[in-house]
């Protein structure tokens, strides 16, 4: 059975920062696209970043671009987010996922996610 189990979440002041990681199991993941996506309360999903299989390629929303850095482990099957300068907007469930190509998850799906991560910044 395929899981993604997200950590690193929790309660940061305006202009900390968290590190987030995704681990996979059940299958392995090397081949395929990973990002992550967050919902705020009251607003839809968005995917906010995305990594090739290969790690050659990102995505990122604008609204995190300069703050946010995806990365991955494949050796791992884990992937990674870190936030910088973490704003109050920032606030929301952050979910990982994983899809066959990255413009899937740029298009806002996936073909596999996991259960989230509270992430919770305080002005």
């Amino acid at each position: 059975q395929v899981q993604l189990v997200e950590s690193g979440g929790g309660l940061v002041q305006a202009g900390g920062s968290l590190r987030l990681s995704c681990v996979g199991s059940g299958r392995t993941f090397s081949t395929y696209a990973m990002g992550w996506f967050r919902q705020a309360p009251g607003k839809e999903r968005e995917s906010v970043a995305a990594i090739s299989w290969s790690g050659g390629n990102t995505y990122y929303a604008d609204s995190v671009k300069g703050r946010f850095t995806i990365s991955r482990d494949n050796a791992k099957n884990t992937v990674y987010l870190q936030i910088d300068r973490l704003e109050p907007e920032d606030t929301a469930v952050y979910y990982c996922a994983v899809a066959r190509f990255l413009e899937t998850i740029v298009q806002g799906r996936a073909d596999y996610w996991g259960k989230g991560t509270l992430v919770t910044v305080s002005s």
